[in-house]
């Protein structure tokens, strides 16, 4: 009786044994804890201090959005002080007597017109920057999503400034190539995008300051205590004047390529751009991890 229980007792042990052989050989492999799904790397937070190349990149497509508006209409998408100065000069002229008659010059011009739209928009594209406060302003997923919408903004720019039909370079200060409805729509999306692209880059908190005005960034570079050490590398020094440089040539780029694309082929550039943009948000370092 007790051998054939002991026997019984032995057969279960081994039957359960094997069974957990077999669920431990099914069951997946454990992952390893120190390497995060791409869905979790995105929502680590970069380092600001990591972030030199997108934001330098900000700032060329300052330059390079603001040649084309410029150069077509005479007004700066992201230098909005200039616009709001103009709705001030706009307002001034009502005083004024006409000089085309009797009266006084009550007419808002299409230079007006043309600097509140850019202003307006430029605004409505910064709020959205109200969207990463709450997702987190250094997440990797709002860099990424902010980007992706100022790609969408530049494209929608392209395909408007294209069906206008109008053309990209305006011979005179006084008669801008844009007067349509749809080149109207075009500065909108345009100055939304570095709307958006401004609150980013002040979020970040760097030396690149908004990567849109450039007012601030000269006036710390020429008052930096160590403009002159020369054989030091400072990064209040240096990365201000790679915001200068990198605005600079994207100014010259988006001019140039205005003459031998037009505008809609030369916001295509951007747009590409911006998409490069996008994706290095992904690959740049992240905040150490504190242990």
């Amino acid at each position: 009786m007790t051998t054939r229980t002991d026997m019984t007792a032995f057969s279960t042990d081994k039957e359960s044994q094997m069974r957990d052989v077999e669920q431990q050989q099914q069951a997946p492999e454990p992952k390893d804890p120190g390497r995060l799904t791409f869905w979790q790397h995105l929502d680590t937070d970069v380092d600001p201090a990591g972030a030199t190349g997108p934001l330098a990149a900000f700032c060329f497509m300052t330059g390079f959005i603001d040649a084309i508006s410029f150069s077509a209409i005479f007004v700066w998408c992201g230098f909005q002080t200039g616009n709001f100065a103009q709705l001030a000069l706009a307002l001034a002229r009502l005083w004024e007597p006409n000089p085309n008659g009797p009266g006084r010059d009550s007419a808002f011009h299409i230079a007006d017109k043309q600097a509140i739209t850019s202003l307006l928009a430029f605004n409505l594209g910064a709020f959205f920057g109200r969207v990463g406060d709450r997702m987190g302003a250094h997440k990797r997923h709002w860099l990424v999503l902010s980007t992706f919408v100022q790609v969408l903004l530049t494209m929608a720019a392209a395909l408007t400034i294209w069906k206008s039909g109008q053309g990209s370079i305006a011979a005179i200060r006084g008669d801008p190539s844009w007067n349509n409805a749809l080149t109207f729509v075009g500065l909108a999306f345009m100055s939304a995008s570095l709307g958006v692209q401004g609150i980013v880059g002040k979020r970040l908190n760097t030396q690149f300051t908004t990567t849109i005005v450039l007012t601030t960034v000269w006036v710390e570079l020429v008052t930096d205590p160590r403009l002159f050490n020369l054989r030091q590398k400072v990064i209040t020094r240096d990365h201000k004047l790679i915001a200068a440089v990198a605005l600079f040539v994207g100014a010259f780029t988006g001019r140039a390529l205005l003459g031998q694309i037009g505008a809609a082929g030369a916001l295509g550039v951007g747009a590409g751009v911006r998409v490069l943009i996008m994706l290095a948000w992904i690959v740049i370092p992240g905040k150490p991890v504190s242990r």
